[in-house]
């Protein structure tokens, strides 16, 4: 008698169902093989999750607060051990009489900066706290797994699991004031203002704003958050800088960028810097520049008042002037709201008709 892989092939039972009953057989097991791993991948993801909660959410609070309309809640967290917190602007910006509920029992806090360019807002609760630590957000990539922590529907403490969807400048044709990171879990009222997390329990950003039918969400990148911290910190409120100097498309790209500088504007700190239009912009401090619209993030990162090393390519001339910036005009100019502006309704969207192509 022959064997096949173990199986007879005894008179009666032909060796073509042997082999189909062995490959059968095979895609069993494999099939199995598969549903274990998926099932020990979906438990081991899992435990992250449950891990970062338990870790992160005693620095995650809830904020009570009252504006000319009525009373409402949001999310917000500690970033240092003296009662410091981040949230959004839709929760923080506009209102008052704040209280904070933390540990099982409310406390008083107050506004220390709110930010309408950026749509972020800081409190202050005079208590010693946890922090939660902060990551680069520079770092991520499409499809990071990241957890957010937030008080849904007034309901307790919720963690929900997704992962970074894109990197986007604009959204419906308008733009944001820097690059926003889109992320694919929902958000509910009251989430306004939670961290964004890694798997570290390490924040990445803070949910500002809700897509159609609250499916996913729009975040601030926590390195934006921390420029804005940054200025609070030495100069006690935030300072957009600008240089004054429009810029549009090259048509021929040098040295990777197609960003030509076409106007400098009146009296601006671009004016007798030694740039001229036809220039392309190649550098605005640490940020490098690829065609126009990356203006949007290098203005962002700029502080009014310091000293900005800006490079251009001039023929085959590569020269590097440094430019002290002024107040961006667009500092102190409220957002533009593409849907509710009450935080007891939706997380708002904080967007430009237009994209601004000024540093």
């Amino acid at each position: 008698m022959r064997q096949l892989s173990g199986f007879s092939s005894a008179p009666g039972f032909p060796r073509s169902v042997v082999v189909s009953r062995l490959a059968l057989a095979l895609s069993l097991f494999a099939f199995a093989s598969c549903a274990r791993a998926q099932e020990q991948s979906a438990t081991s993801i899992s435990r992250e999750v449950k891990d970062v909660f338990e870790r992160a959410a005693k620095a995650v609070v809830k904020i009570h607060g009252a504006d000319e309309h009525s009373e409402f809640f949001g999310t917000g967290f500690f970033v240092d051990p003296t009662g410091t917190l981040y949230t959004s602007y839709a929760v923080g910006g506009e209102a008052g009489n704040f209280t904070i509920e933390y540990e099982g029992k409310k406390y008083p806090a107050r506004q220390v900066l709110a930010d309408v360019r950026s749509g972020l807002a800081m409190l202050k609760a005079d208590l010693a706290t946890p922090a939660l630590p902060i990551a680069k957000s520079g770092q991520l990539e499409v499809a990071t797994p990241v957890i957010t922590i937030g008080f849904p529907l007034d309901l307790p403490e919720t963690p929900s699991f997704g992962m970074i969807a894109g990197f986007d400048r604009k959204y419906l044709g308008r733009y944001f004031s820097t690059t926003h990171l889109r992320v694919n879990l929902p958000t509910q009222r009251g989430e306004a203002g939670a961290p964004l997390l890694n798997l570290k329990g390490e924040v990445v950003g803070i949910l500002m704003s809700s897509l159609e039918n609250n499916s996913s969400c729009y975040a601030l990148p926590i390195d934006a958050a921390e420029k804005i911290r940054g200025d609070y910190v030495r100069f006690g409120e935030a300072r957009h800088g600008w240089i004054g100097a429009n810029v549009g498309f090259a048509e021929t790209p040098v040295e990777g960028s197609s960003a030509e500088i076409t106007e400098l504007l009146g009296i601006a700190p671009a004016t007798d810097s030694g740039m001229r239009p036809g220039d392309i912009l190649l550098q605005v401090g640490k940020i490098k520049v690829r065609e126009p619209e990356d203006v949007l993030d290098a203005s962002f990162f700029i502080t009014a008042g310091d000293t900005i090393p800006i490079t251009v390519m001039r023929g085959n001339e590569k020269l590097t002037f440094n430019i002290q910036a002024d107040f961006h005009p667009a500092s102190k100019q409220p957002p533009l709201i593409a849907s509710p502006a009450s935080p007891n309704h939706a997380i708002p969207l904080n967007l430009q008709t237009a994209p601004d192509r000024t540093p």
